[in-house]
């Protein structure tokens, strides 16, 4: 099977590297909440969690982007257009990811935030794309199908947000009992 090229004519690796992105954010949020307790810092510990997530992205959006381009003796010549809306892309992304740790903090869970935010991601997309994109024929032309996928995003977010199940309650630990003298039974 051919590799994908930059026009996007690879037959399904698209889907392939997309499918990948839905498991890899879709592990984000869980993983990001257990980094955050695992700090045991009840207080600093979301920070703390996200540092380590700067670390990952530079160590993955810095040093292998960079690494690649250099193998490939790819031309440093970077447009003021490319770079620039490319840092405002990289801000919205560690701005979210920074808001999603917030979110935990102030006592949401994974599966309540991460719905809302991947139900939510894709509808703010869509209206921003159709702003900046007009349909030929307008808004009026929209297929039926496409508005029905947005009502359903956010009705599917708001039911899942609303009915998800309790989780069970944390096991009982039992507090050593106290002694008062020799116990010893001989």
């Amino acid at each position: 099977m051919p590799m994908a090229t930059a026009s996007g004519s690879g037959g399904l690796t698209w889907l392939a590297f997309a499918l990948l992105t839905v498991l890899s954010w879709g592990l984000y949020g869980i993983l990001l909440h257990t980094g955050q307790v695992g700090m045991a810092d009840p207080v600093n510990g979301r920070y703390k969690a996200f540092l380590f997530v700067g670390l990952a992205y530079f160590l993955t959006a810095v040093l292998a982007p960079a690494g690649i381009l250099l193998l490939r003796g790819a031309h440093w010549n970077i447009p003021i257009a490319g770079w620039s809306w490319s840092l405002v892309a990289g801000l919205a992304g560690a701005a979210g990811a920074f808001c999603v740790l917030l979110a935990f903090g102030a006592k949401g869970t994974p599966a309540t935030v991460m719905t809302i935010v991947f139900a939510g991601a894709p509808v703010i997309n869509a209206v921003i794309a159709l702003t900046l994109h007009r349909p030929e024929g307008g808004l009026k032309s929209l297929p039926l199908p496409f508005v029905a996928g947005i009502v359903l995003a956010v009705t599917g977010a708001a039911l899942v947000t609303l009915y998800k199940p309790k989780p069970s309650p944390a096991p009982a630990t039992n507090p050593p009992m106290a002694t008062t003298g020799d116990q010893r039974h001989d």
